[in-house]
C-alpha cells in the first residue's frame, strides 16, 4: 500500500475470513484491497489501519459478497482503486472483462496485451495476476494454465477451485 492509511473491514465468508481496505479518493471511498486472511501478499502494515465497517464502500462490498457467496452474479458496483504498476493495472483491467463463470488463460491475456502494443509474456501476466490486490472482484481466480489446469492463486488452489465451482465454471 502507499502512504495513505486505509480504512479496514473484516468479514467472515464461507471460504474463511477476508480483510478489505478502502481509501478516500476525490471525496469518495474506493476499494484498495480485498484479501483472504493470511493469503500470499497479504499486507503487513494492517495494524495501523483504521477499522471503519460503516464506510460506504464496505456497505456495498457486503452486498456484493453476500450475493457472490449465495451463488449469484453480483450486480452491485464497487469503486476500485488498486495500487500497482501500469503493467499490473493493464492486466487487472483485462481480468475485469472475464465474465462470471468463465475462464481464460495467462497466454490469452498475454496475447491480448501484445495486440494492444504491450510487451507481455504469459509469465509476466502470471506475476501481475498473482499480485492482484482485490481478490474476487478483480477475478484472478478465473485464470488457468495453458492446458486448463488450476495454477497458482494467492489464496490457495483449494479456494480457487471452490470459487470456480461456486460460479459453475467449466474446468
Amino acid at each position: 500500500m502507499t502512504g495513505e492509511i486505509p480504512f479496514v473491514f473484516y468479514m467472515d465468508t464461507p471460504l474463511g475470513p477476508i480483510c478489505a481496505a478502502a481509501v478516500k479518493d476525490a471525496g469518495n471511498y474506493s476499494l484498495r484491497g480485498l484479501w483472504f486472511s493470511g493469503q500470499k501478499y497479504f499486507p503487513r502494515d494492517t495494524e495501523t489501519w483504521i477499522e471503519k465497517p460503516d464506510c460506504p464502500v464496505f456497505l456495498s462490498l457486503r452486498i456484493w459478497l453476500d450475493d457472490y457467496f449465495a451463488g449469484k452474479k453480483p450486480r452491485k458496483h464497487i469503486p476500485l482503486l488498486p495500487g500497482g504498476t501500469d503493467f499490473q493495472k493493464a492486466v487487472w483491467k483485462l481480468l475485469l472483462e472475464i465474465p462470471y463463470g468463465k475462464t481464460t488463460t495467462y497466454g490469452i491475456i498475454s496475447a491480448r496485451l501484445i495486440s494492444d502494443g504491450v510487451k507481455a509474456s504469459a509469465q509476466a501476466v502470471g506475476g501481475a495476476v498473482g499480485h492482484n490486490p482485490i481478490s474476487l472482484i478483480i477475478p484472478c481466480h478465473r485464470v488457468l494454465g495453458a492446458d486448463g489446469s488450476l495454477t497458482g492463486y494467492a489464496g490457495g488452489i483449494e479456494k480457487k477451485r471452490a470459487l470456480l465451482e461456486l460460479e459453475k465454471a467449466v474446468l
